[in-house]
């Protein structure tokens, strides 16, 4: 269910976060690193109500075993308008065959030379979204975001 929730300020329905999610491809991995919240640009696709994503062997790979609660943010805007969706999830990272051989499906290439041949899937427990309206403050109006 859609509604508003303050001048210019939306809350989406999840198959709208889902479409909105597919729609872009760079977002935001925050996971925990030596008890220190850390923040990780990676480009991913949707797959299944999922968010997959490439990584190389290192701080995001180790940081999604020791702790595999994490989020993932992904947003866009445009002149009038802009928009977030957050997913709070548990990281997997795939290790079967059949799981790789879905995963590699997806046509998820790396934007960097790096060699990135470890995938992690994000399984959603919730998923949220907001759309904002751009425009001048609303005189009388109290933030509620």
């Amino acid at each position: 269910m859609t509604y508003q929730i303050d001048d210019g300020v939306t809350i989406l329905p999840q198959h709208e976060c889902w479409d909105l999610l597919a729609g872009v491809t760079l977002g935001r991995l925050v996971t925990s690193v030596d008890g220190q919240p850390k923040i990780f640009p990676v480009n991913y696709v949707v797959q299944h109500r999922t968010v997959l994503f490439r990584t190389a062997a290192g701080t995001k790979l180790v940081s999604t075993a020791i702790n595999n609660r994490v989020l993932f943010e992904a947003d866009d805007h445009n002149v009038a308008e802009g928009w977030s969706v957050i997913v709070e999830g548990r990281a997997h990272s795939l290790r079967r065959d059949e799981e790789i051989e879905q995963a590699e499906r997806a046509q998820l290439l790396p934007w960097t030379k790096s060699e990135k041949t470890h995938y992690v899937r994000v399984i959603p427990e919730t998923v949220t979204g907001r759309r904002f309206r751009f425009g001048p403050p609303v005189l009388g109006s109290t933030d509620r975001t």
